[in-house]
């Protein structure tokens, strides 16, 4: 079975089906379409009695960069009114959680195949997947915990413990495959030219084992984690990310980025400056200049030393 949505692909091969996040001039950016053809297309795996794992990826140069935000941003459209319904907040991106979760959900196991970013949004949906493989290079991270952002699927904490998601999440820092690997929040990180390899072998030792044999070992493994109380976890961290993007420093990030645009609102953020307590005056042109060269100075070093 074979079929294309308008933001992700969907194809049966031997006893395998793929997902692919396909929009890949947005670095596969979430849409809430996204999110809902995310969860259609593992129902119809797990619909399919043919299928024994499902693979999870990204068209084009990236995994997925996380929200498709730049309108958002720049409008300051909150999905509502001026005054912030806290409910109707969380019912939205609920939604978009238990999408993505769906593939932890899944009655039959899912590869997350990285490379590039799974970063932000992105990296929600990368560790909603049972295993992930990246590449060396690829990152992963989430940023927005630094201003208007708290990760809504909360598998930080359950892959990594609670002092290296501190350490993730109270800097907003990325981390390569390579470390991705050794702090054991991923399966496998390895050269991006033998990355689909080497899910396709993980694949194929899985897909040889009986449906019935694959759900139950899932279940039990799942049932831990659930009774470690990952469904309140969650809510908690849904709500939080609503607070987060209409906090008046959430406000003020969304000022930032509609007087110079997300990408300079972003790169202040991920760069480590200094985020004003209760918002403050939004940084002036001088200020994006000297950030820009000192980004376009890192990035000629760091190409050099490749």
């Amino acid at each position: 079975m074979t079929f294309s949505g308008n933001t992700v692909d969907y194809d049966v091969r031997e006893h395998r089906a793929y997902i692919t996040l396909n929009r890949p001039d947005r670095l596969n950016a979430i849409t809430a379409e996204m999110a809902r053809e995310i969860s259609a297309a593992v129902t119809a795996a797990n619909d399919d009695d043919s299928v024994r794992v499902i693979v999870l990826k990204g068209a084009g140069r990236a995994f997925c960069a996380g929200y498709d935000l730049k309108l958002y941003a720049e409008s300051g459209d909150q999905h509502q009114g001026e005054v912030w319904d806290p409910i109707q907040d969380f019912r939205f991106m609920k939604a978009n959680t238990d999408h993505f979760f769906s593939l932890w959900r899944s009655a039959k196991p899912t590869i997350a195949q990285v490379q590039g970013y799974a970063v932000a949004g992105g990296s929600d949906i990368a560790l909603s997947c049972d295993l992930v493989v990246m590449a060396e290079d690829a990152e992963i991270g989430y940023m927005p915990a630094r201003i208007w952002g708290c990760p809504t699927t909360a598998m930080w904490v359950y892959r990594l413990g609670a002092e290296r998601a501190k350490r993730m999440l109270l800097t907003g820092d990325t981390i390569d495959g390579v470390q991705a690997k050794e702090w054991g929040l991923v399966l496998d990180a390895v050269p991006e030219d033998e990355l689909e390899a080497v899910v396709e072998k993980l694949a194929d030792r899985m897909a040889g084992v009986p449906i019935n044999q694959l759900v139950m070992q899932k279940l039990m493994i799942n049932q831990a984690y659930d009774n470690m109380g990952l469904q309140s976890t969650q809510n908690l961290a849904v709500l939080f990310d609503g607070i987060t993007r209409h906090s008046p420093e959430g406000r003020w990030f969304v000022d930032f980025a509609q007087e110079h645009g997300f990408g300079a609102a972003v790169q202040w953020r991920d760069t480590g400056r200094f985020i004003p307590d209760g918002g403050g005056p939004v940084p002036d042109r001088d200020e994006i200049a000297q950030m820009r060269e000192e980004l376009a100075a890192k990035d000629a070093a760091k190409e050099k030393n490749r």
